[in-house]
Parts: structure tokens; sequence; C-alpha cells
């Protein structure tokens, strides 16, 4: 369902970088199965270095399970999405797939530009970015509302600071009931 999409974007971004379709080129015919959650996505190096759909049946040269969460950590933490995947087959394939993916950057005020104009393409992104700054803001300010409602206001949840007051004074229990047992100890047999 979101293959076509999916492979329209990373196509387009690799027709702007030479570099990543000439990597691409020398596992051409090569097939790499991608699966995160309940999805799996088979992928096909073609001849230019663009990727198409594998055809359903066709073995995987690399077969690459990353995490559920794959999606969002790929527009949040491409590091950590990287890094947790499990690969197994070509090695040679995986690694190019990842430094391909890991260099790959896309230029969004240029295709806007095409679209719309430079000014209006850079105002927007402009827009975009301080919209976003001031939705992180906001969660951020709403996160900090809501724990110290639940934290001072409704006592709902502990603070840090005194559940490690009551660890450490149920440490403190523990080591006198140790020490009075040796004493019940010493006198029952003295």
């Amino acid at each position: 369902m979101l293959a076509r999409p999916a492979l329209a974007l990373v196509n387009h971004l690799l027709r702007g970088e030479a570099w990543a379709r000439d990597r691409l080129i020398g596992f051409a015919g090569k097939t790499a199965l991608l699966q995160f959650g309940s999805g799996t996505l088979l992928v096909r190096i073609g001849d230019e270095g663009l990727l198409e759909a594998g055809a359903a049946g066709t073995p995987a040269t690399v077969s690459i399970t990353l995490p559920g969460d794959a999606p969002a950590l790929a527009l949040t933490d491409k590091a950590s999405l990287l890094s947790s995947a499990t690969i197994s087959g070509s090695a040679d394939l995986a690694e190019t797939l990842g430094f391909v993916f890991r260099n790959l950057r896309w230029d969004i005020e240029h295709d806007l530009s095409q679209m719309l104009g430079d000014v209006l393409a850079r105002r927007s992104l402009q827009f975009a970015k301080h919209l976003g700054q001031w939705q992180l803001v906001a969660a951020r300010r709403l996160a900090i509302g809501v724990s110290e409602y639940l934290t001072e206001e409704d006592a709902a949840i502990v603070r840090r600071r005194e559940i490690e007051k009551f660890s450490l004074e149920v440490d403190v229990l523990h080591d006198d009931c140790l020490r009075l047992e040796k004493r019940l100890a010493h006198v029952e047999l003295g």
C-alpha cells in the first residue's frame, strides 16, 4: 500500500544524488527485503541504481528487519533506526544500502522552489520550521504541566527523590534487621 509512494520518494532522492546511484549500480538485479512491524517491502535494484518493487516470491539477497517504530525513527533518529536493524544475507549489499540511506539528503527547498518559486519556497519552509518548533515547545510545556500536576496536586506519582529516600530507608532497615538477627543468634548460642 505504501510501497509505491515510498519507492517514488526514494527514487526522487536517488535521481538527485549520482554518487548514491553509482554505489547501487554495482548491485543491479539484487533484492532487499525490508521488514518492519507487520509490513514488508521487497525492492530490486535496477540497472540505473534506482529501486523498483520486487516480484513476489523472489528470494531476497539481503533481509533487513527494522523495529516496529521504524517509520517514526526514520523521521526522528536515523542513527538509532539503522543500529537496531537485524540483517541476514549479503553484508556488502546491507552495508551499501545503509551507507546510502544514512547519507541521502532531501533538498526540500529546491523541490518546492520548482513548484512555488524561490521566495515562497523559502518562506514556506521557514514557516514550517517555526510551526514545528512551536509545537515542540507546547508539547514540552504540556508534559511539564502534567508531571507537576501528577506529582504536586494529585500526588498520583511519587517524585524520584522521594523514591530514592524510601529505597535508602528500606536498605538501612534491612541492614538493621540483619544485625538484629545476628545478635539474636549470638544470644541463643551463648
